[in-house]
């Protein structure tokens, strides 16, 4: 039975943060694809609705039910993951979706909340000063499954969005100093077997482009030069709603995904980037001042997970569209266009909200 108390307790202010920033992604989106056929923004609406549902869905059930039933879920998920190397097709390269007419669904999203409840339900009762290796070794293992997973699909950039949970809730755990220097090590060989052994030759010319982004003229050197070229041409007030000259002639690549950053500097300028930054500041640390409302560690690790979740993404995408880091496929939280990412998105800021409304429950 569905306690109505808890409802009264409803972050509204962040809620409404929330359905402003998947608002202003629609519009983005309706600019960037209005006059492209196929109605892209009218899918980006569908899932809105989709992902609302599934907002408000998550609240009913209690987040500490979900943290139980977290190896269930997760279990389930890599069930999912394996399948899709039989059952879906290559888009984009990738075997990353399922399509279901004109829907397509990117399970490695939700894979992502499954592994912040897992990390939840691991550190629920440990209540240690500092992490141990056994404890760390283990987390890191119940990691590495699902990311490989993706990386075989490949997907490099979904797959990068699992590392900094895993740190993420480390550091929160504790972590004495043999196993940081472990941690380093292990980061620096990883990162030097991943780039020459496990990166494909355009993954790598991505990583060079950053730095030279005239090795690669036609290909991700062409996306970041292009992206540049929008944000500057912006100037302080934009060149107005539908009148970016480098998404509607489409010179800008995967303007309404990867790319819907550069659209809102041609269009909206300084100011509307200034804005929009505004709004996803107040939105993260509305989030991360939650975690000092959870009841008990359970909530602590949830909400600051799905915090450190949205903040990375949202800072490589950034940085990604001005030339600071390899295009890597991660789009930006409820601007992009896509209905996993979007979906995920809103039930991971559902779950924050199902946190803090439990708050004074069983107390």
């Amino acid at each position: 039975m569905i306690d109505r108390n808890v409802f009264r307790e409803l972050d509204w202010p962040l809620i409404g943060l929330l359905f402003l920033t998947a608002g202003v992604g629609c519009l983005l989106i309706y600019s960037a694809t209005f006059n492209q056929p196929g109605h892209v923004y009218m899918k980006q609406i569908i899932w809105m609705a989709v992902a609302a549902l599934g907002f408000f869905l998550i609240l009913i059930v209690d987040y500490k039910v979900l943290v139980t039933y977290a190896p269930v879920f997760y279990v389930a998920g890599l069930i999912i993951l394996g399948s899709l190397f039989i059952f879906a097709r290559f888009i984009a390269g990738t075997k990353s979706w399922f399509k279901l007419a004109f829907i397509g669904f990117q399970p490695s999203e939700l894979m992502k909340l499954v592994l912040i409840l897992m990390l939840a339900r691991f550190f629920a009762e440990y209540k240690k000063r500092y992490v141990s290796l056994g404890r760390a070794l283990l987390i890191v293992g119940v990691a590495v499954v699902p990311t490989v997973l993706v990386l075989l699909q490949p997907d490099l950039g979904t797959a990068s969005t699992f590392v900094p949970l895993i740190l993420a809730a480390l550091l929160l755990a504790g972590l004495n100093r043999k196993i940081v220097v472990l941690l380093l090590v292990a980061a620096v060989v990883g990162g030097f077997l991943g780039y020459q052994y496990g990166l494909k030759d355009y993954q790598k010319k991505r990583v060079l482009t950053l730095f030279s982004p005239g090795l690669d003229p036609k290909g991700s050197g062409y996306q970041i030069a292009q992206s540049k070229i929008a944000i500057g041409s912006g100037g302080v007030l934009g060149k107005g709603f539908k009148k970016g000259t480098q998404s509607q002639l489409r010179f800008l690549p995967a303007r309404h995904t990867d790319f819907i950053f550069s659209v809102l500097g041609e269009e909206f300028g300084f100011v509307g980037v200034t804005a929009v930054m505004a709004l996803y500041l107040m939105l993260l640390l509305r989030i991360f001042r939650s975690v000092g409302k959870a009841r008990d560690r359970s909530g602590i690790y949830i909400v600051f997970l799905a915090g450190i979740l949205l903040t990375f993404q949202f800072l490589v995408n950034v940085l990604m569209v001005i030339g600071l880091f390899p295009v890597t496929g991660i789009p930006l939280p409820f601007l992009s266009y896509g209905g996993s990412s979007l979906l995920a998105g809103f039930i991971a800021v559902g779950l924050v909200v199902n946190v803090k409304m439990r708050r004074f429950v069983n107390i």
